[in-house]
């Protein structure tokens, strides 16, 4: 079972997205919450793999949830944002978020989406996925401390998966362009991870972006 945690300061919206998750045989909700402290708090208590994250909350607003959350290991991250560009969704992906979705995403893509970051890929909302980090990469208002020393790190290989990520490509586009195996992408993506200490593939595609790779 996926053991998610919904933070939302809606009641009726938090009532949907429960119910919603409810309804998919292998996703359990573990705990609501109405406010990012709420969040941090439960999350901490209960452990869940996964928080569904609304960004604007009272007390303790969804980013800075998000980086206390994945900070301390506590689970991934799935921001939930009613605008597709905003200076939010930016910082929770800065704070570690494993990908967002928009607030009108419909209830099978929403499960899929859940699914998809607990299995351990990263997502983001795909009409807006390229965009969405090449504006993130373009914004003058960005705390960016990209250091291209980093790449050092980084074998041929894992550099060329980096570049991918960076253009918003899956696994299994990334398999096909390098001709190499989807589990092997999985595994050079997990390293590189390691070596640059990113939580999420989400975040390796912004820095590619800031580092122009």
């Amino acid at each position: 079972m996926i053991r998610v945690l919904v933070a939302e300061d809606q009641s009726a919206v938090r009532a949907g997205l429960v119910l919603i998750l409810g309804s998919a045989p292998d996703i359990e909700v573990a705990g609501e919450a109405a406010d990012g402290e709420q969040a941090v708090a439960l999350a901490r208590e209960l452990r869940p793999d996964l928080v569904l994250m609304d960004v604007q909350m009272p007390r303790m607003d969804g980013v800075s949830a998000t980086r206390v959350v994945v900070g301390e290991g506590l689970a991934d991250v799935l921001v939930l944002t009613t605008f597709d560009l905003d200076e939010y969704v930016f910082g929770a992906l800065r704070a570690g978020a494993s990908g967002f979705l928009l607030k009108n995403t419909d209830a099978k893509d929403l499960i899929a989406a859940v699914r998809t970051v607990a299995g351990g890929e990263g997502i983001v909302a795909p009409a807006v996925t390229r965009r969405l980090i090449a504006e993130f990469a373009a914004t003058p208002v960005r705390e960016s401390t990209a250091d291209p020393a980093v790449l050092r790190e980084l074998t041929r290989r894992e550099r060329e998966v980096l570049s991918c990520l960076g253009e918003g490509l899956s696994n299994a586009a990334i398999a096909e362009r390098l001709e190499m195996a989807e589990a092997t992408v999985k595994t050079h993506v997990s390293r590189m991870l390691g070596k640059l200490g990113l939580r999420s593939r989400v975040q390796a595609a912004v820095l590619a972006q800031e580092l122009g790779i």
